[in-house]
């Protein structure tokens, strides 16, 4: 499948693209949070959210493509490519972090993990609002800065959430191998969190450049 905008105006594809990208990770985050919510059919969801991965990576060449058959772009050149990039990341950290409950047969997610998940749908709700918004132009840009505002804040309770599960990891007598595979779980679902953050950075800066 794939993404048909040809026929936009060369200034609102990338606009287009972008939002894309956040409608598939939003999509992709409500799956990992059914998935870590209602812990059956297990390959058969983590398969779903790879599927969008796919999707979304498709998006992200469909962006640098338009990049490089653009002169003029209605952003820095640079700031939509880092964009896409942090994005990317998002979604693939999500990703592996499902693909590890199958890899890894998990027989069930923690308490930290169903956290976890939660902070990663909301963080992915509020970047799908701000890329619906880099359209505008002047003082409504500003827009966008209240729902990076929010990602910072959920991204710090995310690595609070993260804290109290590794504490858990190695204050419980658990065994090592155990302990390893929630380590990378917990460390994939941290650093969709981060990814978010750090899309919600450059989002920020875009306002501060063009708002």
């Amino acid at each position: 499948m794939r993404i048909r905008f040809s026929l936009l105006p060369r200034e609102e594809k990338f606009f287009f693209l972008l939002h894309q990208s956040t409608i598939t990770i939003q999509k992709a985050s409500h799956k990992l949070q059914d998935l870590f919510e209602h812990y059956e059919s297990v390959p058969a969801k983590v398969a779903e959210i790879k599927e969008l991965e796919n999707f979304g990576d498709q998006i992200i060449h469909d962006i640098f493509q338009a990049l490089h058959r653009t002169f003029i772009t209605p952003i820095d050149r640079e700031d939509i490519a880092l964009l896409a990039e942090r994005l990317d990341d998002v979604l693939d950290a999500m990703e592996e972090a499902a693909r590890y409950l199958v890899e890894y047969k998990i027989e069930q997610p923690t308490s930290y993990a169903r956290e976890l998940a939660g902070i990663l749908c909301q963080c992915a709700d509020q970047l799908e609002k701000a890329t619906a918004s880099l359209h505008y132009r002047g003082a409504k840009l500003q827009q966008i800065l209240p729902y990076t505002v929010e990602i910072n804040r959920l991204e710090n309770e995310g690595d609070q959430i993260v804290s109290r599960a590794m504490g858990d990891l190695f204050s419980n007598g658990k065994d090592a191998l155990y302990i390893m595979k929630w380590r990378d779980i917990y460390n994939d679902l941290e650093g969709a969190a981060d990814r978010a953050e750090d899309a919600a950075n450059i989002l920020e800066g875009i306002v501060l450049k063009h708002a």
